[in-house]
């Protein structure tokens, strides 16, 4: 997998993955998440632990720039609307359940 753009906030991340076609999304958060908790523990010394859900979500290559620039300005979009009901409107607008 490629990370093509990494950012967020204290309390989310943004990342916008290329997978190939043979690894599962599951996996790659899998990965992802265990690699920066052994990082964290081995940088800070501390341990560190992810929240079990994440969201996932695909786009089309012609959204790649676009979804770059959210990811790169997070602390400007959340200076207008909290990640909490910024992830609500998302969930509503695309008919997802809250959970």
């Amino acid at each position: 997998m490629k990370a093509l753009a990494v950012g967020g906030m204290s309390d989310h991340v943004h990342v916008l993955l290329s997978l190939p076609p043979t690894m599962a999304i599951a996996k790659a958060i899998q990965l992802i998440k265990a690699g920066s908790s052994k990082w964290m523990h081995q940088q800070q010394g501390t341990r560190f632990e992810w929240q079990v859900g994440y969201g996932a979500f695909t786009i089309g290559i012609s959204q790649v720039e676009a979804t770059t620039h959210y990811i790169l300005s997070q602390d400007k979009h959340h200076a207008k609307k909290n990640f909490a009901d910024e992830w609500k409107t998302f969930l509503k607008r695309h008919g997802l359940p809250e959970d």
